[in-house]
């Protein structure tokens, strides 16, 4: 069987070329050639930050039909320049391989590399720009069924469904709409300035969004009983035209006060409905570092319609993936008045401590307001080194940035000694669309804690600390809830493999 030879060959390869010792690589490679011989879909948590892709190309090579790799940019470019040349040279193997947005050929029998964008708005009928097409004919060559496609990142997945899925109104499309309605030009004017005068009469809040209440949505209700439906542009025939009901919808509105312009949004609540037709096309093998604290993986399967597949978690390497925990006891709780002053004391001296050593520092700071001023008091104490969400950073520099900005960027920014987060990254209720979508979990009578604030902010923090872990770094945590909250364990499982300490010197930080 294709598990056998899979098995003797990376096992001979890995020897001979002296790969760094993952313990995982055999059972991983063993895992994907089933996948391809049953033609069974899979789900794998790597757990680590380990070099991984070379368990699932020595399968792929070795299969005799096409495949697809769907992974992000980076992991294209290290498959493209190294991993796969090196491979080929070993097995001397002439698989054909390609890179690109579509399938080559029909008689294509080698592997393609092509973007998660790409691979998804071909299954789910959607163009890169968001517009509907028709059918897999026409304009945008799809990829053939029953190709078997790996998936890297799949963390990224429930977010990228989302926003593919969102139809966005912006003011290019009421002037478009007024173009294509001539005659009713002064009826959408007149929508537009009712919708402009209700949006801004919301008290203004640090998300700057809306959800649109009964009578913002009945204004564009009325506007579009009102014009022909033959005439409106795509993206207003999309965003006006009855969809899914509206407890499995959101509507809401992006307004820029300093513009005095909104942009509209539609985007379905839950992804699991449009994906789960989606895998019984072809096997598909998901790959995630940290996609569910269950090994398998309950709630992320619901999240994206996945039932039937293999599901294996490795764990990570106590030895060379350990990060030093540092949880403060008697810490002030984040909505009490003590909490700021508290927040900045500690980083003044967490950055003091670790200045002998080597290495940037980041600090994690989601509050806007907040950010800005611990951006501002620390660049008063520690000059330039400080920088607010920028990637220049010099080798001793200080980094202050939210989760968003962190996760897309520390893939180029050097592994820091320090991590200090100061609050855990669940999702607040006072943004409009994180209350709408607990507000569907509340109409489902599900627990909208575990089903999705918690297992959110969980996938955040993994994924957060997974450059720390490279060099064994410190990672501050400064959110007592951990320790007095019920779910505490659970953030300090997902936070698993470390040493946890509460208090903090110099040789923490020595590497």
């Amino acid at each position: 069987m294709i598990e056998v030879e899979v098995h003797q060959k990376l096992r001979a390869f890995l020897r001979s070329q002296g790969q760094p010792n993952w313990p995982h690589h055999l059972t991983m490679g063993r895992l994907v050639a089933r996948a391809l011989r049953l033609g069974r879909g899979a789900l794998i948590q790597t757990g680590g930050s380990y070099h991984h892709q070379l368990s699932y190309l020595m399968p792929l090579l070795m299969w005799p039909g096409p495949a697809a790799i769907v992974a992000p940019e980076p992991v294209q470019q290290r498959l493209l320049l190294v991993d796969i040349p090196l491979l080929q040279r070993w097995m001397l193997s002439s698989k054909p391989i390609r890179q690109g947005t579509s399938w080559p050929a029909e008689d294509f029998q080698g592997i393609l590399l092509a973007p998660l964008d790409a691979w998804l708005a071909d299954r789910l009928c959607v163009r890169q720009g968001g517009d509907r097409w028709e059918g897999n004919g026409g304009a945008i060559p799809g990829f053939p069924p029953g190709i078997p496609t790996i998936i890297e990142g799949a963390e990224e997945l429930p977010e990228r469904v989302r926003e593919l899925l969102s139809i966005v109104i912006s003011s290019a499309d009421w002037h478009q709409l007024m173009l294509a309605c001539p005659h009713q030009t002064e009826l959408i004017r007149d929508a537009r300035v009712q919708l402009t005068h209700a949006l801004f009469s919301h008290p203004s809040n640090p998300y700057q969004c809306y959800l649109l209440d009964e009578a913002e949505r009945s204004i564009l209700h009325r506007l579009y009983q009102s014009l022909s439906e033959a005439e409106l542009p795509p993206s207003w025939r999309q965003f006006l035209a009855d969809g899914p009901p509206p407890h499995l919808q959101l509507i809401w509105a992006g307004v820029d006060r300093a513009r005095g312009e909104f942009t509209l949004y539609r985007a379905p609540v839950e992804v699991a409905s449009a994906l789960k037709p989606v895998w019984p096309i072809q096997p598909v093998v998901l790959i995630g570092s940290a996609l569910d604290l269950d090994p398998q993986a309950s709630i992320y399967r619901q999240q994206v319609g996945l039932e039937d597949v293999t599901c294996v978690k490795f764990g990570s390497d106590r030895h060379n993936e350990l990060i030093q925990l540092y949880l403060p006891d008697r810490f002030a709780m984040p909505n009490t008045p003590q909490f700021q002053p508290a927040l900045i004391s500690e980083l003044r001296m967490l950055l003091c401590i670790s200045a002998p050593a080597p290495g940037i520092s980041v600090i994690i700071v989601e509050d806007l307001p907040l950010k800005a001023q611990v951006g501002a008091l620390l660049a008063a104490e520690f000059g330039s080194r400080v920088q607010v969400e920028k990637t220049d950073l010099g080798p001793e520099g200080i980094l202050v940035s939210g989760w968003q900005f962190w996760l897309r960027h520390q893939a180029v920014i050097s592994p820091p000694k320090l991590l200090a987060i100061s609050t855990l990254p669940i999702p607040s209720l006072e943004d409009p669309i994180v209350a709408g979508r607990v507000a569907y979990y509340k109409r489902q009578r599900q627990d909208w804690f575990r089903l999705y604030l918690l297992p959110t902010a969980l996938n955040i923090l993994q994924r957060s600390v997974s450059t720390v872990r490279q060099c064994q770094g410190v990672v501050a945590l400064l959110d007592s809830r951990v320790i007095h909250r019920s779910y505490g364990n659970l953030v300090l499982a997902a936070l698993s493999p470390h040493a946890r300490i509460d208090y903090l010197d110099a040789t923490y930080f020595c590497s």
